[in-house]
């Protein structure tokens, strides 16, 4: 089958005709019909993760997916061919920049009614972020101050719907031009980050979700109230990670040495800092389903690409998006 691969990392992807996936017992094989661009993709293929999370090349890249069931594994029961599904798969198991891939059934869950498959694929990855930082890490609940930066973005702006429907209190950071834009998602305080320094303009907050890292990072522990906590999703990760990750001595060290700074800042601020590395889980994916079709979410999807223009699509990725999800498909 046709599929994008990443041959060496920092060079361009290159279109190959690859083995058709390996279909398990609990697997699903899916037909590929959309494929979200996550700035995941884009550092997977410059290398930034290969000691954290190695991959053997050649990769078939992509983190999200949306289509039509093909066929099931003898133990999969809860889906049938035909059925349209969505998935954020496995770390270990990415490659939806392909005709089709195999989705362990527990990653899987049906398409929202009302969309898309561009829609629907644009989704889970940022979707899923966006519920494990908030609601499973955060336990945002109603009355509480929110801080999502860059919430014109594909995380920010599905953080952004989640907040507001959780309840909170939201601040963003988002150029003037997307000001309106941001406001018509949820949040209720706009930082123009050009023109204004959020670290003066906010304070008492009870948590953060911060996508930018570096001085950005450092100055959101500084908005929090005593006892806040910051997830942040582009580090740098902390021992906790290391730990789940399963990653040597040698790793953990070096890691627990990335974040040391931003821990020992947090601490003597009273409060927290936590990495995440979000997972898949069709269970909260179901979740989320459940709000795309209250109409509490709504995907935002900018711009849809053919399959076979999908190099072109990642570089306009690293070139910065300014508003939610670029797509590809393959109708």
């Amino acid at each position: 089958m046709r599929a994008f691969v990443v041959t060496k990392y920092k060079q361009p992807l290159e279109e190959r005709e690859v083995a058709e996936p390996e279909v398990g017992d609990r697997d699903v094989l899916v037909r590929v019909e959309a494929a979200g661009l996550n700035q995941l993709d884009e550092k997977i293929r410059q290398g930034e993760f290969a000691q954290i999370l190695p991959y053997d090349l050649p990769l078939v890249l992509g983190n999200d997916v949306a289509g039509t069931v093909i066929r099931v594994g003898r133990l999969v029961d809860g889906f049938r061919p035909g059925d349209r599904v969505y998935a954020r798969p496995d770390a270990a198991r990415i490659g939806t920049f392909a005709e089709r891939i195999a989705v362990a059934e527990k990653d899987l869950a049906p398409v929202p009614a009302g969309l898309s498959m561009a829609e629907a694929g644009s989704l889970p990855l940022v979707a899923l972020t966006a519920w494990q930082a908030l609601v499973e890490r955060g336990g945002v609940t109603a009355g509480q101050k929110v801080l999502i930066h860059a919430g014109a973005g594909g995380v920010g702006s599905i953080a952004i719907q989640l907040a507001a429907h959780l309840g909170a209190t939201v601040a963003t950071t988002a150029s003037a031009a997307n000001a309106d834009f941001v406001r018509e998602l949820g949040a209720d305080v706009v930082i123009d980050y050009r023109r204004q320094d959020f670290a003066e303009e906010l304070s008492g907050y009870d948590f953060v979700l911060d996508s930018l890292g570096g001085e950005n990072l450092e100055k959101s522990l500084r908005v929090l109230r005593p006892g806040g906590l910051v997830v942040g999703i582009s580090g740098p990760p902390d021992p906790a990670f290391a730990r789940v990750q399963g990653l040597n001595l040698v790793v953990r060290l070096a890691i627990a040495g990335l974040s040391r700074k931003v821990r020992a800042q947090a601490k003597k601020l009273g409060v927290r800092y936590e990495f995440l590395f979000m997972r898949a889980d069709g269970d909260q994916l179901r979740e989320i389903t459940a709000l795309v079709d209250s109409g509490a979410i709504r995907p935002v999807v900018t711009k849809t690409y053919p399959l076979d223009r999908l190099p072109e699509a990642l570089a306009d990725l690293a070139a910065g998006v300014s508003r939610g999800k670029l797509v590809v498909t393959n109708d």
